[in-house]
């Protein structure tokens, strides 16, 4: 039967055993038991265990329950696979806010991500202010974007094409040719509308004349004929593609001493 602390606490296919209030400034601890039928069926074939293999207590963490932060302790089965064509011999339960292996709700995950998308928060930050690493909170942050964003970024009239650096390369040997190739790139091309609202359209690795026409044409005819003007700096990479640009329906320009010049 749900309970007040349930509804409070909100994870569905999960009940509230009990709550132990802890000594000092401690959070208090809040037991949970599994309350969702559909985490006794096996994830891979579907079918309802019956035969407990053992029990397990895991921690996830949680966002803070009326402005309070609690510790959560589920204590699930672990359940054999009654199934003799099933591969998997055995499972443990889980529920939709906390999937298999995970230490997070999913919840704390999107508000994490939520944070940095919608708050303007940086990612350093935000994993302060959630108490995750900030790998998390990069990791939430393009989950939640890509669960946001559209497809395609609306038309825009002014296209601002620039460069950042970003850590350190990385290169790996190829066996074949014996040279050296990048793995990762320190540098990375940002698409910005220079025009509009929609502030940064899109990031690629790499500071290439392919790497900015490849973004291009990932884009619809539609799209680049409505781009009129292209702002860049001095890169002679970015100069190139803007110039074999000028095939794909648009002109550009290029930044020189603060003013836009044919190119």
């Amino acid at each position: 039967m749900v309970n007040d602390t349930t509804r409070l606490l909100g994870l569905d296919g999960l009940v509230v055993v009990k709550v132990e209030d802890a000594m000092g400034e401690q959070p208090p601890v809040v037991h949970l038991a599994t309350a969702d039928e559909q985490a006794r069926c096996c994830p891979q074939c579907a079918t309802r265990a019956r035969r407990v293999k053992a029990w397990a207590t895991t921690r996830p963490r949680d966002l803070p329950v009326a402005g309070r932060s609690v510790r959560l302790r589920w204590r699930k089965r672990r359940w054999y696979s009654d199934n003799a064509d099933c591969d998997r011999g055995s499972f443990t339960e889980s529920v939709t806010q906390v999937p298999p292996r995970s230490r997070l709700t999913r919840r704390l995950r999107a508000c994490a991500g939520a944070a940095v998308a919608d708050a303007g928060r940086a990612v350093v930050q935000a994993a302060r202010d959630h108490h995750v690493s900030w790998p998390v909170v990069s990791a939430a942050f393009t989950t939640y974007a890509e669960q946001v964003l559209p497809d395609q970024p609306a038309p825009v009239a002014a296209l601002g094409i620039d460069e950042v650096r970003r850590g350190r390369p990385q290169w790996v040997l190829d066996e074949t040719t014996g040279t050296w190739q990048t793995a990762v790139d320190r540098w990375h091309v940002g698409f910005v509308d220079l025009s509009g609202g929609q502030g940064l359209l899109g990031q690629v690795e790499g500071r290439t004349s392919a790497a900015v026409l490849d973004w291009l044409h990932q884009r619809p005819p539609a799209w680049r004929e409505q781009v009129r003007f292209v702002a860049i700096d001095m890169c002679p990479a970015f100069a190139k593609a803007a110039r074999l640009g000028r095939y794909q329906g648009f002109c550009v320009t290029e930044v020189r001493d603060k003013k836009l010049k044919p190119v």
